[in-house]
């Protein structure tokens, strides 16, 4: 028998370990288990060791011993990122967070040289946003998930947000209280639309939900809080937060409600109901809902309950809003006398004008101390914690967000967020608990959010030496292209957070000027040039295999197409205002082109491929209608989203088949308009064109069968390469670019 001076937690304080008792013991299993499906080839050769910590945070320990590594960890989440720690910055290998994407090993293994300790810098790190689960999530299937939660594990997170399943336990609950199947699901929106349902924004669109979802996401919620919590993590179940169907005055006509302010533009018969705290049914319907979500999903004493997003309370006095946080914690504890109110604090981002330090202060202060965690949502922007007093003491987590809406969009400010995570880290006060992350949609930067979360760990490695890290990984060798191509990005590109309502004018309803509506900002503050430069210097990469780096190519050539394509607009709009046909007509037939060259480019790779959205939309239905129904939910949000056109595109993204089949065909009628108006000496008629493009995007959302792949993308660089040849030098030549073409290395090949 061998021995070593580990802890066995079956031996107390004992230094002498037997590897049978650590073998059997539940968070190595886990960890074994999470080996054998990310890297099955290489698992037989790692070892899983669990280790009591010398303190209360976690941590992880890498060594060598003969031909295997070991991984010491005091729970199965610090050894699932003791082993992501070996696999980036020894085997240089990327785990993505999606199920499709390879994990790409070296031929031979890498040894650990020296033992390496690494522990928690914080005690929490939080993962997601309640909107991720409809912008990025709503037709997962088991596959999607469980890698998912292999990722998160990997990444250190202990406190992810977990609200699948959750309409089966209100299900429940209105049956119990008399409500019909009607009424309920009636109540209810379409998949993709309820993490607004569940925020007191909306009821009602695109309903009713047929009842076989609520089954199979109630199933899928079970394996998937069952995993998270074998890997070490605390799922963040939802609590009663007051929204209530308008059905239920039927049934309790003297119920003390409200409907709430509108949200998002939507008709009036979309808006939500609420339910006072001060109400004595309010208690009632906590505690059915929380004792039977207990019962179906178990709890871990953590609740996300957020009443006001949004939305205005009923009223904005300090004292009534003290009254309404105190007896929303009071229905928790009278369930579980245990519980923790997790609260975002993106209530203060979204309205200023309400939420001053006075309102703030009695609705945070109206739970008591410790008991009520705070989300600082959108730091990398705003840090809540700066304006509110550190929210007057009770513990909060820092967040980058990152992304809204799933946008396809370079906006990474690293470096800032780095600087910003060292100020809080020194001066964020004792109840800074955390670090984490609140993505709308799982986007286009997933570097970004690995980089925060291993900030939330005291990595040997800080800095510019972890920022190249991160690109030789995604290049899995050193490599001096990569790395300049790095530089350029983190100097001169990823210098500006993403914005609520952003997308590339290709995404953007056309217009002659600026951009048409809020949610599809294109502007950057960075020269075009400069990401050509950078775009440049990754393909000139020598001897790469991953996918992460082809993946790269086509996300730098993307951008970097859309960027320009905003240019030639801008030509197009001058040729008009001018009368110039012929130049008008030049600058037409560029701009379709660069549309038609994009949805090339967006082909060549796996992620940016729209068919698996849809196609895993419809196989959510038993039947033909059903499968309709969801697909037309999964076109909905991505597209017009809901019935007026306050969050028109909002959700866009940069997907071939959708570029192709929306953008593209919306943008060349546009210019045809355009062509034809200054053909026949007349003014373009934008409201005409609005009108138009209005019913080309309802008959849009209708299912059809255009979405289907045509060919397997090539997942190489090759088309990336392509795009360069044509478009690098013109690109650097345009007056907008920013920058002289002297200033610019352009590779030839």
């Amino acid at each position: 028998m061998k021995l070593t001076s580990l802890f066995c937690p079956l031996l107390g304080l004992i230094t002498v370990f037997n590897p049978a008792c650590s073998e059997s013991d539940p968070d190595v299993v886990a960890a074994r288990d999470l080996s054998r499906r990310v890297v099955p080839s290489i698992s037989d050769r790692l070892e899983f060791v669990k280790v009591i910590p010398t303190d209360s945070l976690d941590s992880f320990t890498l060594r060598q011993d003969g031909d295997n590594i070991v991984i010491e960890g005091n729970n199965a989440g610090s050894m699932a990122m003791g082993l992501n720690y070996y696999l980036r910055n020894y085997c240089l290998t990327e785990v993505s967070w999606y199920a499709d994407d390879p994990v790409q090993l070296p031929d031979t293994l890498p040894v650990v040289d020296e033992s390496v300790t690494v522990s928690a810098a914080v005690p929490e790190r939080f993962f997601l946003n309640y909107c991720t689960s409809g912008y990025s999530m709503p037709w997962w299937q088991w596959r999607d998930w469980e890698r998912f939660i292999d990722w998160m594990a990997m990444n250190g997170i202990n406190l992810p947000l977990a609200t699948t399943g959750q309409e089966a336990i209100w299900y429940n609950v209105w049956k119990k209280m008399g409500l019909t199947d009607e009424e309920i699901l009636g109540y209810f929106t379409g998949p993709a639309h309820l993490p607004w349902h569940r925020m007191c924004n909306l009821d009602g669109w695109q309903s009713p939900l047929p009842k076989g979802w609520l089954d199979d996401q109630a199933d899928l919620q079970r394996r998937i809080v069952e995993r998270e919590r074998q890997l070490s993590m605390r799922p963040v179940l939802p609590g009663f937060a007051g929204h209530v169907p308008a059905a239920l005055k039927r049934i309790y006509p003297g119920a003390r409600t409200s409907t709430v302010s509108q949200w998002g533009g939507f008709p009036d018969e979309y808006r939500c109901t609420y339910l006072s705290p001060e109400d004595s049914l309010f208690m009632v319907i906590q505690r059915e809902y929380l004792t039977e979500q207990t019962r179906l999903y178990g709890t871990d004493h953590v609740y996300g309950v957020d009443p006001f997003n949004e939305v205005d309370p009923p009223t904005w006095n300090p004292d009534s809003l003290a009254m309404m946080s105190g007896r929303i914690f009071e229905s928790l504890t009278s369930v579980d006398p245990d519980a923790v109110w997790l609260q975002m604090a993106w209530i203060l981002y979204a309205d200023p004008v309400h939420w001053t330090p006075e309102t703030a202060r009695a609705y945070i202060q109206g739970v008591p101390q410790g008991r009520m965690i705070l989300l600082d949502y959108y730091c990398e922007s705003v840090e809540e914690w700066k304006l509110f007093d550190s929210f007057y003491g009770q513990p909060y987590i820092w967040c980058y967000l990152g992304n809204f809406g799933g946008n396809s969009f370079l906006a990474s400010p690293i470096r800032d967020v780095d600087r910003r995570i060292d100020d809080v880290m020194s001066n964020g006060g004792g109840n800074l608990i955390g670090l984490g992350s609140t993505l709308e949609g799982i986007d286009v930067n997933p570097y970004m959010y690995e980089y925060v979360l291993d900030r939330a760990w005291n990595m040997p490695v800080k800095g510019d030496s972890a920022m190249m890290a991160v690109i030789d990984r995604r290049v899995g060798h050193v490599d001096a292209s990569a790395r300049r191509a790095w530089v350029t990005l983190l100097d001169s590109v990823f210098i500006e957070p993403a914005l609520c309502g952003q997308g590339p004018l290709v995404n953007a309803r056309p217009s002659l000027t600026g951009f048409s509506w809020w949610t599809t900002k294109p502007n950057v503050g960075y020269s075009n040039a400069r990401l050509v430069e950078a775009w440049g210097d990754m393909l000139a990469v020598d001897g790469s295999d991953r996918y992460t780096h082809a993946f790269d190519c086509v996300n730098l050539g993307r951008q970097a197409l859309s960027n320009y394509f905003m240019a030639l607009r801008d030509d197009f709009t001058k040729a008009y205002e001018s009368r110039d046909l012929a130049e008008a007509t030049g600058c037409a037939s560029e701009m379709k082109e660069l549309l038609a060259d994009l949805t090339e480019l967006l082909e060549s790779s796996h992620g940016t491929r729209m068919s698996k959205w849809i196609a895993d939309a419809r196989a959510k239905g038993t039947t033909p209608e059903e499968k309709d129904y969801y697909e037309r939910n999964a076109r909905t949000i991505i597209s017009i989203w809901g019935p007026s056109q306050d969050l028109n595109d909002y959700a866009n993204r940069q997907w071939a088949e959708l570029n192709a089949t929306y953008y593209a065909p919306r943008w060349n009628m546009f210019i045809d308009s355009v062509v034809s108006a200054l053909s026949d000496n007349r003014t373009f008629d934008a409201d005409a064109f609005f009108k138009k493009s209005r019913e080309f995007e309802n008959a849009w959302i209708e299912p059809c069968q255009f979405v289907a792949e045509t060919a397997d993308p090539v997942d190489d660089k090759s088309v990336s390469e392509k795009m360069y040849r044509k478009y690098a030098e013109r690109i650097v030549a345009h007056p907008s670019s920013g920058a002289a073409t002297d200033c610019v290395s352009l590779h030839k090949w």
